[in-house]
C-alpha cells in the first residue's frame, strides 16, 4: 500500500551556485553522489539537482520533512541497469524506521533547467 508520495522540482542553476562555494556541495551530498555526479562532467550540475529533489521529495512523502535528518544520509545513486535508488544510513534510516519503515521508489527526470523527483512510499500493511 501506498503510505506517502512525494514531489520536488529544483532549477539546476542553485546546484551551480553551490558548487561554487567550497564545501557546501558536501554538507548536502553524500561521496558516493558527489563522485557519480562529478564523473558526468558537464551534467554534474543537473545530476546533483536531480538529488536533491529526492531528498526533498522522500521529505514529503514522509510526511514529516526533512527536520532532524542529516542529508548525507539520504542518497541516490543509479544500479547496474541505470534505475536510481535511494539508500538510507544513519540519521535517515532511524527516522525511516520510526515511520514505519517500507520501500522507496524513486524516479528522476530534467528539462532544460529543472529537475524533479518523485518519492513513494510502499508499506505492507496487512499484518502478514
Amino acid at each position: 500500500m501506498i503510505v506517502g508520495l512525494g514531489i520536488d522540482i529544483v532549477h539546476v542553476d542553485r546546484i551551480r551556485r553551490w558548487i561554487e562555494i567550497p564545501g557546501l556541495v558536501d554538507r548536502y551530498f553524500h561521496p558516493e553522489e558527489i563522485a557519480a555526479s562529478r564523473s558526468r562532467g558537464a551534467g554534474e550540475a543537473l545530476s546533483l539537482a536531480a538529488r536533491f529533489a529526492a531528498k526533498e521529495a522522500f521529505g514529503k512523502a514522509m510526511g514529516t520533512g526533512l527536520a532532524g535528518i542529516q542529508l548525507t544520509d539520504i542518497f541516490v545513486l543509479n544500479n547496474h541497469n541505470g534505475r536510481p535508488e535511494m539508500v538510507l544510513s544513519g540519521s535517515a534510516t532511524a527516522r525511516f524506521e520510526a515511520a514505519g519503515g517500507g520501500r522507496i521508489h524513486i524516479s528522476l527526470t530534467h528539462e532544460g533547467e529543472n529537475a524533479v523527483a518523485v518519492a513513494i512510499i510502499e508499506r505492507d500493511v496487512s499484518g502478514s
